[in-house]
C-alpha cells in the first residue's frame, strides 16, 4: 500500500537532522566570521580603493521578483502523466522521456486584465502621442465573438470592466505576452532602483507626490528605463544612495548625496537586478503544473498525477469542499458551470486568478481557466530530438547591435530598448576578427547589412535536428511561428487538464481561451532550502597572511 504524505521521521533521523542543522549553522557562522573580503588567490582586499577598488558582494542573497514563486528543479518523466486513451493522436502529447529541469521562479497566478491594463496605463503616460503602440498592445477583445452565440458584452467590457479586474487577460498573442514580459522587466528593476535610492526616487521625480509641486532633485526622464541599457552605462541618473566608485581613477562628481563622491551605476555584479521575466519552456511549465514534489520523499516519488492534484478524479473528496470540481473547465459539451442553485465550478467562462486550490508548489490554476502560452516552437517530435536539460526549441539567438565599438555603447529604437541583431558568431571573436568585422559593417549600407544577415542560419535554431520539413500551408499546419500552448480552460473538457497535453496557434493569433504567465531564471545552487537535509562539511578558504 502507498502511503503518502508522511509527517512521522524516526528518532534516529531526527538525531541526525539535527545534528546537520547544528554543523550547517556551525559552518555558516565560522564562514561569515572569517569573510575578511580578502582573494583567497591574490592576497588582494576586495572593496577596498587602495587595492584598486575591485568590488565583490559577499552578502547577496537570492529571491524572486514580484508576483513569482520558487520552484525547485529536478528530474522527472516528461509526459509521463499522459492518459493513453484511444484516438488521442501523438502530437497530443510530448514522447515520454527522462528529464531535468533546473530551478526556476514561476508566477503564482496568471496575469489578469489588471496587470494588463497597468501595462497600458503606463504606455498611455510615457508616450501618449503614440497611438500606434498603444493599439497595438491592445487585447483582441473580438476573439469572444461567435456567429451563433451572444457574447458581444465580453466584447466589451471583459478587459475593463472592475467585474473582471481579477480574471485572466485573454486575446493576447504569444508576441503580446513576450513584450509584456520585457515591460516587466524593466519596471520591477527600475522600482528597485528608484525604491532603493541607487537612482532619483518616484518621488522625488513627481516632485513630493503633491499636485503642482516643483520636481524636488532631478528632471524627469526623457527616454523609459531600460535595463540592459542601464547595465551599459548608458542611463545617467544617480540617487541619494548610489554605488560608491571605489576606482581609484573615478572622478569626483555631483553625486546626489551632496558630497560630491564618486558613485557609478549598479553593475551585474552587484547581484540587486532581477533575472528577465519571460515564458516558461514548455518543460518547465509541465513540471511546475505537475507539481510531484508533494509525492516525493528521499528521492522517491510515492504516487504520480495525471492532473496537477493527487487521485483520478476531478472533484474534491475533502470533507469541506467534497464533490466540488477543481478546475474550471467544461465537463461535457455543454456544461460549463454546473445547475443553477448548486454552480459547481461557477465559471461560464473564466474564474478570477486566485480561484480554487494551489498544486503542491502554490501555482493557481495550472489545469484549467485558460489555456497558458509557452516559450517554445511547437514540432509534434520536438522531445525525441531535445536536450534532456532544460529542454526547449525555439532559439533565435541575436545581438545588441553596437553604436560605437571604441565606447561600446549600443544602438537603442524609439524606445529606448536596444536594436537586437542575427547573432552571426558561434564562439568568441579575437580582438582582431572583431576589428575586422566591425569595420567591414561600417562600410556596408542598411539593404546590404539585412541581406548579410538573412544569410546567416547560424542564429535561427528552431528548426535544429528538425524532421518537418513540408511545406506550412500544403502540407503541414506547423512552421516556426507555430508556439505551444497548454494546460486546458474553461473551454475545454477534462482530457485537456493532463500537463502533458499540447496544442499550437500561430504566434501573432490570439483566442478568448489563451492566457499566460512568466517565468524567470533561478540563478546559483539548485537547492532551495538545505534546512533538515544532510550537508557534506566544507572548509573556508585559508585566510593568506603576508610574512
Amino acid at each position: 500500500m502507498t502511503v503518502k504524505n508522511q509527517n512521522y521521521i524516526p528518532m534516529k533521523q531526527v538525531y541526525l537532522y539535527s545534528f546537520s542543522i547544528l554543523m550547517t549553522i556551525t559552518l555558516f557562522t565560522a564562514c561569515s566570521s572569517k569573510k575578511s573580503g580578502v582573494s583567497d588567490k591574490t592576497g588582494m582586499a576586495y572593496n577596498k580603493k587602495e587595492y584598486g577598488g575591485f568590488q565583490v558582494n559577499n552578502k547577496f542573497k537570492r529571491g524572486p521578483g514580484p508576483g513569482l514563486v520558487e520552484i525547485e528543479g529536478g528530474v522527472f518523466v516528461m509526459s509521463g502523466s499522459a492518459i493513453d486513451a484511444p484516438g488521442q493522436e501523438l502530437g497530443n502529447y510530448n514522447q515520454k522521456r527522462e528529464t531535468t529541469v533546473s530551478s526556476f521562479y514561476m508566477d503564482e497566478t496568471e496575469v489578469s486584465n489588471t496587470n494588463w491594463l497597468e501595462y497600458l496605463d503606463w504606455i498611455r503616460r510615457t508616450y501618449p502621442d503614440d497611438h500606434e503602440y498603444y493599439y497595438n498592445e491592445l487585447p483582441d477583445t473580438l476573439v469572444w465573438r461567435r456567429p451563433l452565440s451572444y457574447n458581444e458584452p465580453y466584447v466589451d467590457n471583459y478587459l475593463r470592466h472592475p467585474a473582471y479586474a481579477d480574471y485572466p487577460v485573454v486575446g493576447i498573442t504569444w508576441e503580446q505576452a513576450n513584450r509584456y514580459c520585457a515591460w516587466r522587466t524593466d519596471r520591477v528593476n527600475e522600482t528597485l532602483l528608484r525604491e532603493r535610492g541607487y537612482m532619483t526616487s518616484f518621488k522625488d521625480l513627481n516632485g513630493g507626490g503633491k499636485p503642482g509641486a516643483a520636481v524636488a532633485s532631478s528632471p524627469r526622464p526623457t527616454e523609459a528605463f531600460n535595463t540592459d541599457v542601464y547595465l551599459n552605462g548608458q542611463y545617467d541618473d544617480k540617487g541619494k544612495k548610489a554605488m560608491k566608485d571605489l576606482s581609484p581613477n573615478a572622478k569626483a562628481g555631483t553625486a546626489a548625496n551632496g558630497k560630491g563622491l564618486p558613485t557609478r551605476n549598479v553593475r551585474l555584479e552587484d547581484g540587486i537586478l532581477k533575472q528577465p521575466y519571460r515564458l516558461p519552456t514548455e518543460a518547465e511549465w509541465e513540471y511546475a503544473a505537475l507539481g510531484l514534489i508533494g509525492n516525493t520523499q528521499y528521492e522517491n516519488i510515492n504516487a504520480n498525477k495525471i492532473y496537477p492534484w493527487n487521485g483520478l478524479g476531478l472533484s474534491s473528496a475533502k470533507k469541506r469542499t467534497r464533490g466540488l470540481i477543481l478546475a474550471n473547465f467544461k465537463r461535457t459539451k455543454g456544461d460549463y458551470m454546473g445547475v443553477g442553485g448548486a454552480l459547481n465550478d461557477k465559471g461560464s467562462i473564466t474564474s478570477p486568478v486566485r480561484s480554487f486550490t494551489p498544486n503542491d508548489f502554490g501555482l493557481y490554476n495550472m489545469a484549467g481557466n485558460v489555456n497558458e502560452w509557452v516559450a517554445d516552437v511547437y514540432r509534434p517530435t520536438t522531445f525525441e530530438a531535445v536536450d534532456p536539460l532544460n529542454p526547449y526549441r525555439g532559439n533565435f539567438y541575436q545581438d545588441k547591435k553596437v553604436m560605437d565599438p571604441l565606447t561600446g555603447k549600443i544602438s537603442k529604437d524609439k524606445y529606448n530598448n536596444p536594436v537586437l541583431v542575427p547573432a552571426v558568431n558561434a564562439k568568441k571573436q579575437t580582438w582582431a576578427e572583431r576589428q575586422a568585422a566591425n569595420t567591414t559593417a561600417a562600410a556596408l549600407d542598411s539593404t546590404a547589412k539585412a541581406k548579410a544577415a538573412s544569410a546567416t542560419s547560424y542564429a535561427d535554431q528552431r528548426g535544429y535536428r528538425d524532421r518537418e520539413n513540408g511545406l506550412y500551408g500544403e502540407t503541414t499546419l506547423v512552421n516556426n511561428k507555430s508556439r505551444v500552448y497548454k494546460g486546458g480552460s474553461w473551454n475545454d473538457q477534462a482530457i485537456w487538464l493532463n500537463p502533458a497535453t499540447r496544442r499550437f496557434l500561430q504566434q501573432d493569433e490570439s483566442s478568448a481561451d489563451i492566457g499566460f504567465r512568466c517565468a524567470m531564471t533561478m540563478l546559483g545552487a539548485s537547492e532551495i532550502s538545505t534546512a533538515g537535509k544532510p550537508e557534506f562539511k566544507v572548509k573556508p578558504a585559508k585566510k593568506f597572511k603576508s610574512r
